[in-house]
């Protein structure tokens, strides 16, 4: 398998990049860590006239504290996320995603940025980020804009970015104490593409007062379930009553299979896959409150 002939550009700063991004005749691609552009470009599913590689661009690889948010650099290495003490301190949720993205080999090449750019509905990092609330940072021919993660993402491998406009960075909010959460996926097989996902985020000291609930993979996007998160929202539930956990997690469990089947599918997805997507959001909130009930 060989990719179509292309123009090959390595620049080493980002406005030159942009500026690669914005004289260049046809149809020119951002490569990032090559994970999921390459081996479309080897079954020849993309026919970029011009790709922009983005790996010896200085200033877009790190991760900070910023106070009230983490920044993230979006050529961080999915790896080196993994492993950042960082945010296996103030952002776990993102860790057990991030450990579920294909082998390790992969997980060394690709990047924060490139998944989300890539826009796969289901891919972990959309379905978390969307969970997390995080802002996505472009930056473009007309400067700086901030994207809110639920608003990204507009279609299987489609988002908000507009021509010539490259992601350089992810916002994810800080909270004085982290909210339990929890992501859960399901794959045939470990490494495969999963077939359905879910993120919860719930949010309360002693009483549960929101939550954020996420399903993908049945849906054309990563999915905020609104019903389910107003009926936790209003549950009270306290963190050390457990009768009432669990009366929550089965009512969450019929209100997930309602909301799932009110998305707009896409026309591959199937009963068993909108079931599965349900399933997994009541495994998450589950989760997520045994979480919350042992901080």
């Amino acid at each position: 398998m060989k990719p179509p002939p292309f123009r090959y550009h390595t620049p080493r700063f980002l406005p030159e990049a942009l500026d690669l991004l914005r004289e260049s005749p046809g149809d020119a691609r951002v490569l990032a860590g090559g994970q999921s552009l390459v081996p479309l470009l080897n079954l020849r599913l993309a026919y970029p006239d011009v790709l922009v590689d983005l790996n010896q661009v200085e200033g877009l690889s790190y991760i900070r504290d910023d106070g009230d948010r983490l920044r993230i650099g979006a050529m961080t290495r999915q790896r080196e996320a993994e492993f950042s003490e960082l945010l296996g301190e103030r952002c776990p949720l993102l860790i057990e995603a991030l450990a579920q993205v294909g082998h390790p080999a992969i997980r060394n090449r690709g990047t924060i940025g490139g998944s989300l750019a890539h826009a796969d509905p289901v891919a972990e990092l959309p379905c978390v980020m969307t969970a997390l609330d995080a802002e996505l940072v472009a930056t473009g021919p007309d400067g700086e804009r901030v994207i809110a993660a639920g608003e990204f993402f507009l279609a299987p491998y489609e988002t908000a970015l507009s021509p010539g406009e490259i992601l350089v960075e992810v916002r994810v909010p800080s909270t004085p104490a982290v909210p339990a959460a929890s992501f859960v996926e399901f794959s045939r097989r470990h490494g495969d593409f999963a077939l359905a996902e879910a993120a919860a985020v719930l949010e309360g000291d002693g009483t549960l007062t929101g939550a954020r609930v996420v399903a993908a993979g049945p849906a054309w996007t990563p999915s905020r379930l609104e019903p389910v998160e107003r009926l936790m929202a209003a549950s009270g539930v306290g963190r050390t009553d457990s009768a009432a956990q669990r009366d929550l997690v089965e009512e969450t469990g019929r209100a997930a299979e309602a909301a799932v089947a009110g998305l707009a599918v896409h026309a591959d997805a199937t009963a068993y896959q909108q079931r599965l997507a349900a399933v997994l959001v009541k495994r998450a909130v589950l989760q997520a409150l045994e979480r919350w009930s042992r901080n």
